[in-house]
């Protein structure tokens, strides 16, 4: 059998923002970093809390955000502290890209999955209703698309809970029942619309990609946001 061949890592040194739970149990957010990279993943260094091998942890670069898995952590005990490697939990979410020499996916055939919908870089507002209580929660979507979206909370629900989400498309709010796909503690959550219908899908989609024609350059200047009307 022959074995993958490991992703080219690229030597840098950049800042970074990290933050998830440690291993204590307690939140952290600070600054570290990133001293090799790749498509996959990255080394961090100058970490102040212990992480637990297989949390899921966020990270930021510029503007650009992506969760990543801890594979690794040691504790050098000189001035760069705490070291992890971290893996990406999706190549299409990679801050540092931009570095990156530019790979042909498709003639690799390792390209990453597909989703039906694109996602775009773009805030909008939504609101969660728990049946549980009668106070929605205002969450801001950073990552989404006509069948879901992901969005940053340091308290996201539990995998499988089921809600209501109110969205606005343009002028008009829709709403809509929605399940909780995946929840990382302290990071987020990845959210599925189960409840819109395919013209409604389409249309949710159509607006996304009317504001936001060019993701990638939009990426760079960094998300654009989108209130709810008052």
């Amino acid at each position: 059998m022959v074995l993958p061949r490991p992703e080219k890592r690229i030597p840098v040194d950049l800042d970074m923002r990290v933050w998830g739970m440690g291993a204590d149990g307690h939140a952290f957010s600070q600054r570290a970093r990133a001293q090799n990279i790749s498509a996959g993943g990255a080394l961090l260094s100058e970490i102040e809390h212990d992480v637990k091998v297989g949390e899921t942890i966020g990270v930021q670069g510029g503007e650009k955000k992506a969760r990543c898995k801890v594979v690794w952590s040691t504790n050098t005990r000189s001035a760069q502290k705490i070291q992890v490697g971290v893996q990406l939990l999706s190549k299409l979410e990679c801050p540092w890209i931009a570095l990156l020499p530019k790979i042909d996916w498709e003639s690799r055939g390792t390209a990453p999955g597909r989703r039906r919908w694109d996602r775009h870089k773009i805030s909008i507002l939504i609101a969660l209703h728990d049946e549980r209580t009668s106070v929605p929660t205002r969450v801001t979507a950073t990552d989404i698309s006509g069948s879901g979206c992901y969005v940053e909370t340091l308290s996201p629900y539990p995998i499988g809970a089921a809600l209501s989400a109110e969205i606005w498309i343009a002028e008009n709010k829709v709403t809509t029942r929605a399940l909780v796909r995946t929840s990382d503690p302290r990071v987020g959550m990845g959210i599925e619309f189960v409840g819109l219908k395919a013209e409604e899908q389409r249309r949710f989609q159509e607006y996304l990609t009317a504001i936001d024609p060019f993701s990638c350059s939009i990426e760079r200047q960094g998300p654009r946001s989108i209130k709810a009307p008052s």
